[in-house]
């Protein structure tokens, strides 16, 4: 339940509806209580002839006799019906219980309805919750877990703890009030027979808990291997073209079924454990109506302790603990079951990010002198990725990072935007530490284009105007121009408002990285971040993309992580990078002089 108290506090905001909902079960449970009652000066009046009250009854204003009053009073009342006219009476008393039986379901009804609200502003409260802090996170986290794990966690576990708000609400208010206020109307009949029968009541209890003990432990199995599950149907879909390229259908079919068959022997086993509660609970409750029969039948037939009509409604009271008892059984695994999922809920949830705002973080408006790097160490793991690294970008210089993959480039992409920071030395804009300026502000003074375009499958406009919302048609025009871009998005059936697909898949690759780099056009940064931008193009959309990066590079700063030549040759400073080390830096004509690695990559070509 501790999770589950947490998962609570998302209910404050609507503690309105829990407290109307509260109030409609109270009525509810009265009223229920209310329907059984009245059957008792029904059958004495009608088939008891010496149950009637010809004399108004007069209350001597004690407590203790305020029970017998209320039922003589009524005796008398329906005696004066039945002496007036019988068939009269008969359809009063049936329209009294009529009348009671509608506001117990009318209550019911409202309780839920109520309830709806809560319910759902719960389950809207944690996707969104969930979302946001799966938006600031950092990177890390999600390189070590599987995005279906993650989907599965704000669906299928959001969904399982919404369904377990109503059992809980039903165990902790309504179904409890019932048996309450049931109980206490049977100790007014017969407190001899109420204590038999609670008797029986904690051996039922005690069979039902064993049945649920391992019902906590086989949800949170099934709830990882949907998220498994998931995981395999992602890969899939984001993978399809070389899972057919390989012929390895077959392969990924057997990997689904594996994780099918697995979840299917975890729920046949969770859903029947989870059936078996009811039937138990009801055999056990009619064992109990029957040992009631006999104990009470004897009360009655041979010791005459107790009135015949009395006993029939002793039943039906005894019965009415039945419904609210199995759904206290079912609601007590669902509580188990959702508590498992509020588990991996607040797995999440209570994940503190590593890259955050310090305290003291400022805003940084503009970029007037500098980018320094100085002695930085990183690692993903173990190994240093980056060792005692160390380089200056001033204002308005481009500068490209070159080198075998593995060597760094990229780690320095991910430290500048923050993405990650440095376990050792400084990073630097204009004399201030990256980390004591506010992420927004660092990372709104760059723009980013990757070697993967990533794209949304949204429309162009859309797309482009990601990191400035405001900006006009003109403006998107404009930056679609600088890119290269207007000269095939002018021929879209739709122009901006046409929708490029999901990974923007209805693009070519050519394509797609213009719009990317369109899209850091727009947003018009002072730095420019360029991971391998032009690595996965052909020939002709290479040249297209170069002539929109020099575009675009034009009187910016420019950090270029680079594979071909032609991406860097005119940049102001060369890093060639080996095992995270710098090994030489100059320009294209000074590195090419030295006769060193440099010098063998451009022959090799291998990151051309």
């Amino acid at each position: 339940m501790t999770y589950f108290r947490k998962i609570l506090q998302f209910a404050i905001p609507y503690k309105r509806f829990a407290i109307l909902n509260i109030i409609c079960n109270i009525f509810y449970a009265i009223f229920s209580t209310l329907s059984f009652i009245a059957l008792i000066p029904v059958i004495q009046v009608l088939f008891d002839k010496t149950r009637r009250v010809a004399i108004k009854p007069v209350w001597d204003g004690t407590f203790a006799e305020l029970k017998d009053y209320g039922s003589d009073y009524f005796n008398y009342y329906i005696t004066e019906r039945v002496n007036e006219d019988e068939v009269g009476a008969l359809m009063l008393i049936c329209g009294l219980v009529v009348l009671l039986f509608f506001l117990k379901n009318l209550f019911g009804y409202l309780s839920s309805f109520f309830l709806t609200f809560l319910r759902n502003g719960v389950l809207r409260d944690l996707r969104d919750a969930m979302y946001h802090k799966i938006l600031g996170l950092q990177i890390a986290y999600f390189s070590e877990k599987k995005k279906g794990d993650t989907i599965s966690r704000i669906t299928a576990d959001v969904n399982e703890v919404q369904n377990s708000f109503l059992s809980i609400l039903e165990l902790i208010v309504r179904e409890p009030l019932t048996i309450i206020f049931t109980v206490i109307a049977m100790l007014t009949m017969s407190v001899e027979l109420t204590v038999f029968v609670f008797v029986f009541l904690p051996i039922s209890g005690f069979i039902i808990s064993v049945i649920g003990k391992q019902l906590k432990k086989k949800s949170n199995l099934a709830q990882e291997e949907n998220g498994h599950f998931l995981t395999i149907v992602e890969e899939t879909l984001s993978s399809l073209k070389i899972i057919k390229g390989f012929n390895a259908e077959e392969k990924f079919y057997a990997r689904f079924q594996e994780s099918t068959n697995r979840l299917k022997n975890i729920l046949n086993s969770l859903v029947n454990r989870q059936n078996l509660a009811s039937p138990t609970s009801e055999f056990l409750g009619i064992f109990v109506i029957v040992i009631i029969l006999w104990y009470g039948g004897h009360m009655v037939l041979v010791e005459g302790t107790l009135n015949p009509e009395t006993f029939i409604a002793f039943m039906a009271l005894a019965y009415n603990i039945l419904t609210p008892a199995k759904q206290i059984s079912k609601a007590s695994y669902s509580i188990k079951k959702g508590n498992a999922a509020a588990e991996r809920i607040l797995s999440i949830l209570e994940t503190e990010p590593t890259i955050i705002d310090q305290p003291n973080a400022e805003e940084k408006e503009s970029f007037e002198e500098k980018i320094e790097i100085e002695n930085i160490n990183f690692k993903y793991e173990d190994e240093n990725v980056l060792k005692n690294f160390s380089i200056n970008v001033p204002k308005g210089n481009t500068v490209a990072l070159v080198g075998q993959s593995g060597s760094g480039k990229s780690t320095i992409a991910n430290l500048i935007t923050r993405f990650y920071d440095v376990n050792e030395g400084f990073i630097k804009i204009d004399g201030k530490d990256i980390r004591d300026i506010k992420k927004k502000s660092l990372r709104n003074l760059m723009g980013l284009v990757t070697q993967d375009s990533i794209l949304f499958n949204d429309t162009v406009r859309n797309n482009i105007a990601l990191g400035k919302t405001d900006a006009t048609e003109e403006e998107i025009i404009e930056a679609l121009k600088i890119a290269n871009a207007w000269e095939f998005v002018k021929d879209l059936p739709k122009q901006l408002e046409t929708n490029i697909g999901d990974s923007g898949n209805k693009l070519s690759g050519g394509q797609k990285q213009r719009l990317s780099i369109a899209r850091a056009v727009l947003k018009n940064p002072p730095i420019m971040i360029l991971d391998e931008a032009t690595s996965a193009l052909d020939t002709e959309s290479e040249k297209l993309v170069q002539k929109a990066l020099e575009n675009m590079m034009r009187n910016r700063t420019s950090i270029v992580i680079a594979h071909r030549l032609s991406t860097i040759q005119n940049a102001d400073n060369i890093i060639v990078m080996q095992k995270g080390e710098i090994v030489e830096q100059g320009r294209h004509a000074e590195l090419l002089a030295k006769d060193g690695t440099y010098r063998k990559l451009v022959e090799m070509q291998s990151f051309e």
